[in-house]
């Protein structure tokens, strides 16, 4: 039986995203995702740089707020010079997209768990 996939949606599931479950991405999203999973230079550079993002933030959802930003300024710069980006932007329009499920997912794909803080005990 095959799937039937719908316009604007898009399922990411692989094997070394173990401890992620399925997760949604829009059109835009899927195309950075697979981009990046194709060009090692660009994920580094992406790997660096949320590595950073989430080392500096407080916690993972603001890194992911931060984050999301930066993938949506990236999707349009890509529109100008890449291949897949370029045809979408031309059948698609470039209006804003969010990007905040990709930046959660690459969040979890590409660093470490933080560890649980401890709540404080009461004393009392």
């Amino acid at each position: 039986m095959q799937r039937r996939r719908r316009p604007g949606f898009a399922v990411v599931f692989r094997a070394v995203a173990r401890r992620v479950a399925r997760v949604s991405l829009n059109r835009c999203e899927q195309r950075l995702f697979d981009y990046l999973h194709a060009h090692k230079e660009e994920r580094h550079f992406w790997l660096g740089k949320l590595q950073s993002a989430v080392k500096a933030a407080d916690n993972e959802h603001v890194a992911a707020v931060r984050l999301e930003a930066e993938l949506w300024h990236y999707y349009v710069e890509r529109s100008g010079v890449a291949a897949p980006f370029k045809e979408a932007a031309q059948h698609e329009g470039l209006r804003r997209t969010s990007m905040r499920n990709l930046a959660e997912l690459l969040i979890r794909l590409w660093t470490e768990p933080r560890p649980k803080q401890k709540a404080p005990v009461d004393g009392g």
